[in-house]
């Protein structure tokens, strides 16, 4: 079984590869806006598309025009005008429309061909030679594996890290013995297991919100594009960076101990951004109750619901294992034993009392209990619709960064 996988490393660069990489990137964002802004003209005025190849044909005479972009990786420019095409393609399909980039923000570049590991250092330096930047260092933290297909340079918190993308080749997932569970995503509570066990979150921003607050003040009261203003604003985004990092860290270590555990796991089909849309609404028609909703899209989101879902994904499917997604309506007010469905079943956010039977219980045990026998109607019927959402997810998820 081949899987795509990828390991991320930090950088340790020279000055003059740091800059390199800085003007690397610069040089991608200005071919993608501007590649972007043709599409966009050539289409209302010609009602014509352009290619990826129309594109790179467009690209030699730019760099005839401006000597700058021949200073960076040819194919660093050609791979923008890849995904360029591939965001229309997926625009097409329903997802979101292709967006003009921003100075500063998610510089990255990547490059596909001449990549060559050389000789480590020492046990923790090792070092690549890459097309243009020459030899570069990065930390090792762990050994790559796999066969490498392309090299991905990106920019965070003001350094830069390296993500070697592998074409890794693992046994055949053996099936387990059956061990299915269902589980409730919540806020209070992050999961709750069908089997009585709940799983705790961090809630990252929420323990930094105060901090995070403080220093947005300090940025407003600073001068725009000062020193101190550039400090402060660096000091944000390394935050920004710590609070990512705690909720990737828990729901790797928690999807991971899930998928090695089970070999069924039924989740609710969330639409998270639907569920985070805001309420403010508009002049005309505004919205009621809007600051207690914008708290609870906050924590919301501070859960990160759809990335736990997708690490469950991938992970049992490495392991033999199978996701099934079933549709939310009504887990939560049906009674497992009886199964009525009523909201006066529901006395508050954390407790169930069935008004037909008189069935009581926790509201989020009971609600993990009808997914898990759900996901069983949906095997056992042979309901491939709402199943195979899961793996459909699985071919277009991005690779993992390990």
């Amino acid at each position: 079984m081949i899987i795509s996988k990828s390991f991320k490393y930090q950088l340790r660069l020279t000055r003059e590869q740091e800059s390199l990489c800085n003007q690397t990137a610069g040089s991608c964002r200005y071919v993608w806006n501007r590649g972007l802004a043709l599409k966009e003209e050539l289409w209302e005025k010609k009602k014509q598309n352009l290619s990826r190849f129309d594109l790179d044909k467009l690209l030699t005479e730019w760099k005839k025009e401006l000597d700058w972009l021949s200073l960076c990786p040819s194919q660093s420019l050609q791979q923008v005008n890849k995904d360029l095409d591939k965001a229309f393609k997926n625009f097409f399909r329903g997802r979101g429309y292709p967006r003009f980039k921003k100075k500063a923000i998610h510089n990255s570049f990547r490059l596909p061909q001449g990549i060559t590991l050389m000789n480590q250092l020492s046990k923790k330096v090792a070092q690549a030679q890459l097309p243009k930047l020459g030899i570069v260092r990065f930390t090792k933290s762990k050994e790559i594996e796999g066969k490498i297909k392309h090299v991905t340079i990106s920019k965070s918190c003001g350094d830069w890290f390296i993500a070697f993308n592998c074409q890794v080749v693992i046994p055949k997932p053996q099936q387990k013995p059956q061990s299915a569970i269902g589980i409730d995503r919540g806020i209070k509570t992050f999961a709750q297991c069908s089997d009585g066990t709940p799983i705790h979150g961090v809630s990252p921003l929420k323990k930094n919100l105060e901090r995070l607050a403080r220093l947005q003040r300090k940025l407003a009261r600073r001068k725009k594009f000062s020193s101190n203003w550039r400090k402060t604003k660096q000091k944000i985004e390394k935050l920004h960076c710590h609070i990512a990092n705690l909720r990737k860290d828990f729901l790797h270590k928690t999807s991971t101990q899930l998928a090695k555990s089970h070999s069924l796991i039924v989740l609710e089909d969330l639409n998270t951004k639907d569920m985070a849309k805001s309420a403010k609404g508009t002049k005309e028609n505004p919205g009621n109750n809007v600051k207690a909703k914008s708290k609870l899209n906050r924590s919301i989101l501070d859960q990160g619901w759809h990335m736990f879902q997708s690490f469950l994904s991938y992970k049992l499917s490495w392991r033999g294992g199978e996701l099934i997604l079933i549709s939310p309506k009504n887990t939560s007010l049906k009674c497992r034993i009886c199964g009525h469905i009523a909201e006066e079943n529901r006395k508050s956010q954390a407790e169930f009392h069935c008004v037909q039977c008189g069935h009581t219980e926790n509201a989020d045990l009971n609600a993990s209990i009808n997914i898990l026998a759900e996901g069983h109607s949906v095997l056992a019927c042979g309901v491939e619709a709402l199943a195979s959402t899961a793996k459909q997810e699985l071919l277009i998820r991005k690779p993992v960064m390990v």
